[in-house]
């Protein structure tokens, strides 16, 4: 079992210590304040809702590989926000900054109350200390009991992951650390057996591990689920999405890296477990040895490599029956810009038999990110498929997509934002969404560093700017739309 490490931080009075005692302070203040380096800022209340602006700083002839607004990032950190009914609140997640003018991560977390239709300041769950890094951005978790847990991703060994776990039921004034460990990109979902957390580590570049846990303290030992060279001896890696339906089975998507080079991302797969992890199997029902590591394996949907095709990973979603449905942009490069065109979003279905792939349109960017929203007969999709102000750029104007035939035929609804300065970037989907926080995103330059707005809309087109700035402990929204 995982070693857990609870932070149980006890404040003094000066006055209190008597002078024999002082200089064990000074001795022990070195060592806690390096342990708990994060703590002076962590779980308080900052005056507003803003982004964090990054660039990988991987220079092109039409921009870095990718830049911009990018606090709701990426498609691999899910769920970002969960509806909970009982409280009528939908609570979400976001990586945040300190101001306007730094890049500087604060893993945040918010809520939107949908009585009184406004939000509360939002929480400092964990400190990045100078990271300006969002591959670190955390990811949520609400459990049966009420109780929210943010995952902190890490990166690689370099950056440990954390777990944290609300000190009371809905509410997110407060945090307890859980656990620091090795975690990127998490992935946890509540199940009717527990938590589940798919999650990714840096062992052959990128390979995905999962875990499982009944309570949330106590998890099961990291357990490797793929890791696909090209050839035998070469290194692998991956990307996914995954999913759970009714809470009965988790599913996940993923590409693989040819000698675990992420330019090259290629081909789709997809498993799924019924029993918690102890066994997988395709969508016919064959098991699936894992961990995975042949590329030749009934889990594989669709051989891209054969075709020459990137492939880039969005969204999971699951139809009326249980069937698996994934989102993704399909391009021919890696490099921003013409040279990669088409920039095709696809959805690929399980109908029950085979599986179908269709191109609901095309964008600008590998990066543009959108989710996809099935609700029995009807799915949609909302994301920046929309060419924006910066283009060849992450991110656009955000438009909402429909298909009444279980995703054969797409039409184009509604455009919901025109006219911006500045591009819409990763439109997130929330557990049990409810109207009108159906979706949320941020906006930004996506060449040159900006401030970073956060959004939420709904189908209608409506859409709501949050404060960047609060003067309350709660106040609404804008509406911009």
């Amino acid at each position: 079992m995982k070693s857990n490490t609870q932070i149980l931080v006890q404040k003094k009075s000066v006055s209190d210590i008597t002078y024999c005692g002082l200089l064990m302070v000074f001795v022990l203040f070195g060592f806690y304040s390096s342990l708990y380096a994060q703590e002076p800022a962590a779980h308080k209340k900052v005056d507003g809702y803003r982004g964090i602006w990054f660039e990988l700083n991987q220079k092109y002839e039409y921009g870095d590989k990718y830049s911009g607004a990018l606090g709701t990032y990426t498609a691999k950190h899910t769920p970002l926000a969960i509806y909970s009914k009982e409280v009528n609140k939908t609570f979400f997640v976001y990586g945040g900054t300190k101001s306007a003018k730094q890049r500087y991560l604060l893993c945040m977390i918010g809520e939107f109350d949908h009585g009184t239709k406004k939000v509360s300041k939002p929480t400092i769950v964990h400190d990045k200390n100078g990271v300006d890094d969002p591959h670190d951005n955390p990811s949520l978790l609400l459990d049966d009991k009420g109780y929210i847990w943010v995952f902190v991703s890490g990166r690689g060994k370099q950056r440990p992951g954390y777990k944290y776990k609300s000190t009371k039921p809905y509410d997110i004034s407060s945090f307890e650390q859980i656990t620091e460990e090795e975690m990127t990109y998490p992935q946890p979902w509540f199940t009717q057996h527990g938590f589940f957390n798919f999650f990714t580590k840096y062992e052959g570049v990128r390979q995905l591990f999962f875990e499982s846990s009944k309570d949330g303290t106590n998890w099961t030992e990291d357990q490797l689920l793929a890791a696909i060279p090209e050839s035998r001896g070469e290194r692998s890696g991956h990307y996914q999405v995954s999913g759970t339906y009714q809470g009965k089975k988790v599913g996940t998507f993923f590409n693989r890296h040819p000698e675990g080079n992420v330019d090259k991302r290629t081909d789709l797969y997809y498993v799924e477990s019924t029993d918690f992890g102890k066994s997988w199997k395709n969508t016919k029902g064959k098991k699936v040895k894992i961990p995975m590591k042949k590329k030749r394996t009934s889990a594989r949907v669709i051989n891209y490599a054969k075709a020459g095709k990137n492939v880039y990973m969005k969204d999971l979603a699951f139809d009326k029956y249980g069937n698996p449905v994934c989102l993704y942009i399909r391009s021919n490069g890696f490099e921003p810009g013409p040279s990669s065109v088409p920039y095709e979003w696809c959805v690929t279905k399980w109908n029950g038999k085979n599986w179908q792939t269709t191109v609901i349109t095309t964008s600008d960017h590998n990066y543009d990110m959108g989710s996809l929203y099935i609700e029995d007969d009807r799915w949609m999709v909302a994301g920046p498929t929309e060419i924006g102000p910066q283009q060849w750029g992450v991110g656009g104007e955000i438009a909402l997509w429909s298909s009444t035939d279980q995703g054969n035929n797409w039409s184009k609804t509604k455009v919901i934002t025109k006219n911006s300065q500045l591009s819409h970037s990763y439109v997130r989907k929330p557990v049990n969404y409810q109207a009108p926080f159906v979706f949320f995103w941020a906006d930004g330059d996506s060449h040159n560093f900006s401030q970073s707005h956060l959004y939420f809309g709904d189908w209608e087109g409506n859409v709501w700017q949050l404060p960047y700035e609060m003067q309350q402990e709660n106040e609404a929204p804008l509406k911009i739309n």
